[in-house]
């Protein structure tokens, strides 16, 4: 049987400072209030993106995760908060997908439109203001590809701030922020895309689990604070979260 070689130690050595200097990063996140953001929601161009939160994540199904289904009293507080601030754009990109659906080679299958794991969670459904939901179904991790939320984008060219919660950071969350910070690049356009640290977050596959099914381990811990990261290098404010 063919084995891999060993990680060089200085490898593993220069890993672990890199690691410690993610931690010192995150710990560093400042907060941000809504009171910051007076200026753009008063003229309307304030939009809160929330990504999955689907009861497939969150509740029930092959991909629900006690961590994504942890954020959830962030996640509502952000919208609450955007509401009483004055925000009446909210966005919610959601897997809808095929039955058929060819993510399913990567993922089990999940979230099939129409069905239970597909819909809102409660804790949004309920909300008052549910009634401003703007909801687009997307059938990958990106939630521009086959769908319409690339002409809603071009139709907001004016938009100043975009916030985006949910999960996964790694995924989900991460394509839907890159796309609009390099969409704003692309066209010169100050958009200010801001990702509220702790009403994010991505699911966990621990090294013995996963060499029991057969699939790649996935640390959440580690790749959330990565993603994190790789965000704020692209321009992405990362902040810790925010206030009302």
């Amino acid at each position: 049987m063919e084995t891999t070689s060993p990680l060089p130690a200085q490898f593993l050595a220069q890993a672990n400072l890199f690691l410690q200097a993610l931690g010192d990063w995150e710990q560093q996140l400042q907060s941000l209030s809504w009171r910051d953001l007076t200026e753009p929601v008063q003229s309307g161009r304030v939009a809160l993106v929330s990504v999955d939160m689907i009861n497939g994540f969150c509740h029930e199904g092959a991909l629900a995760s006690p961590r994504v289904e942890g954020i959830i009293p962030a996640v509502v507080d952000v919208f609450e908060g955007a509401y009483a601030a004055g925000v009446r754009q909210f966005i919610l990109a959601q897997d809808a997908h095929t039955p058929d659906a060819t993510e399913f080679a990567q993922f089990p299958p999940h979230c099939v439109q129409e069905t239970a794991e597909a819909a809102n969670i409660p804790e949004l459904a309920q909300l008052p203001f549910a009634n401003l939901y703007t909801t687009v179904h997307k059938n990958s991790l990106s939630g521009f590809h086959g769908t319409g939320l690339g002409t809603w984008l071009e139709q907001h060219r004016d938009l100043q701030v975009a916030i985006i919660v949910g999960d996964c950071t790694d995924l989900c969350v991460y394509q839907m922020a890159m796309h609009l910070k390099l969409y704003a690049n692309a066209h010169n356009l100050p958009l200010r895309v801001i990702v509220p640290a702790n009403a994010v977050q991505t699911y966990d596959t621990p090294f013995a689990t996963a060499r029991q099914l057969g699939i790649l381990p996935h640390d959440g811990d580690v790749l959330n604070l990565i993603f994190l990261y790789h965000m704020s290098l692209n321009g992405i404010e990362i902040v810790r979260n925010i206030q009302r």
